[in-house]
């Protein structure tokens, strides 16, 4: 009889567990910004309550490439709190094409009180495509992120050959120049 009420006692137990709710990491992402790049740049960011500790973001920041030229883009994004354990922490700056198919990953420079993220492609051919920056609260403190975008035309390979032959052609008048003050 002992033994049933310990084994009944254990079932309740159990069973109260199951019921008692479940505490989640919520998702405070906000949705997808466009960013507007003026000349060829832009900034962007975020910024959170207080109150979200353990909760995490993903935040898209959608571009468009144009033109003909291949496009390379270097990004860099940051947070700043007072220690690490305080503010936010970014776990992650990716590079997407419009449809979701990932184009790079950027790479973690520093993390702690201050993180701080970059990426950089070359070859983006004309589209659409977002940076997503992704992390978690750490504290019940407010944080924010702050970033910024650089889009920059990657010459043809035409180009360096004409550069390369104006510089021969320069080198060539020099040459002859001096050639011609010794005589």
């Amino acid at each position: 009889m002992k033994n049933s009420k310990s084994l009944l006692a254990a079932l309740v137990m159990a069973t109260a567990s199951f019921a008692a709710p479940t505490a989640f990491a919520a998702d405070i992402s906000t949705p997808p910004q466009a960013l507007s790049l003026a000349d060829t740049s832009a900034f962007f960011g975020d910024a959170f309550a207080m109150n979200n500790n353990g909760d995490t973001f993903m935040d898209h920041f959608t571009f468009n490439v144009t033109g003909t030229l291949p496009t390379s883009i270097d990004a860099i994004v940051s947070s700043i709190s007072r220690t690490a354990s305080t503010g936010l922490d970014i776990t992650g700056l990716s590079l997407y094409m419009s449809g979701g198919t990932l184009v790079t990953n950027g790479m973690m420079d520093s993390t702690g009180a201050t993180d701080v993220w970059t990426l950089s492609a070359s070859s983006l051919a004309a589209g659409s495509y977002y940076l997503q920056v992704s992390g978690s609260l750490v504290s019940n403190t407010s944080g924010a992120f702050g970033g910024s975008i650089m889009l920059n035309p990657v010459p043809e390979p035409e180009t360096y050959g004409m550069m390369l032959a104006g510089l021969g052609v320069v080198g060539l008048l020099a040459r002859r120049r001096q050639s011609a003050n010794r005589a």
